[in-house]
């Protein structure tokens, strides 16, 4: 429960160095306390079980990033960041076996509420998975882990120890391009104002100056070194256009902005 001074007290939003163990932190208590809205706010886009890559709205049932749907029935997939597991529930319903993964108990309590358990659910660190090498056909993260970790690569090395040989890691984060602009889906979010290669991550605090929010920037190309650094192969970096059916903002995501510069970006990995 948020106490009455943490209630009462707007986080400083600045950008500083924030390590990995000040990440992570940041983000588990992050997400418990805003679980319930972010919940609400998007559960109705995101559905109970839809695969959704990202605020543009592009479907895996559409977009096949995981490989052909008929394909998958019988792989073990591991779901990163998985948040309420909407995305591990269509899994499932393609005849796939996913474990949903997140850092945050709260989120993970939603993904009971919404199926009963029916989804495996494991609660722990992406950086530090708590499985054997080898366990999976398959691993995917929405957004899930990637943007808020000061080390991606201990991610990405820990994602293709657990991946069986010939296994897919596909993920998405935001953009690098979005980080030189303000996170406003008006006409103030399409004027630079920030430098693109300015790595210093973004960080909330408190008053006593501990992170309460983190997420670290790449550029483009950081993400390809990662990736490569983690022991994958880039087979594809899809960047969603916005669809004319999508009318909803989110954050600074929105129509104007997504019809002119790119929003999401999506990593298709292999692991040899």
């Amino acid at each position: 429960m948020i106490q009455e001074h943490e209630a009462e007290y707007e986080p400083e939003a600045t950008r500083r160095d924030a390590g990995d163990a000040e990440s992570s932190r940041a983000s588990r208590g992050w997400w418990d306390r805003n679980a319930d809205e972010y919940q609400t706010d998007h559960g109705a886009f995101l559905g109970d079980d839809r695969f959704v890559w990202g605020p543009e709205g592009l479907d895996e049932a559409d977009a096949a990033l995981l490989g052909p749907v008929q394909s998958l029935k019988g792989l073990d997939v591991l779901e990163i960041g998985a948040g309420a597991a909407q995305c591990s529930r269509w899994l499932a319903a393609q005849g796939a076996r996913p474990v949903a993964l997140d850092l945050s108990h709260r989120q993970l309590q939603h993904a009971l509420r919404i199926d009963g358990g029916a989804v495996p659910l494991v609660e722990a660190d992406a950086g530090a998975l708590p499985f054997a090498d080898g366990s999976f056909d398959l691993a995917c993260s929405a957004y899930g882990a990637v943007p808020f970790v000061a080390e991606p690569v201990r991610v990405f090395r820990e994602v293709r120890r657990v991946l069986r040989p010939g296994g897919r890691w596909v993920f998405s984060v935001t953009h690098p391009i979005r980080w030189a602009f303000p996170d406003e889906p008006g006409p103030e979010g399409l004027s630079v104002a920030a430098s693109y290669f300015d790595r210093t991550p973004y960080v909330e605090q408190d008053e006593s100056g501990e992170a309460v929010y983190v997420e670290h920037h790449r550029t483009l190309g950081d993400r390809v070194r990662d990736v490569v650094a983690g022991g994958f192969r880039l087979v594809d970096l899809v960047e969603p256009e916005w669809p004319a059916w999508n009318t909803q903002e989110w954050g600074g995501w929105s129509p104007l902005r997504g019809n002119l510069i790119p929003g999401t970006a999506i990593f298709v990995c292999e692991r040899d």
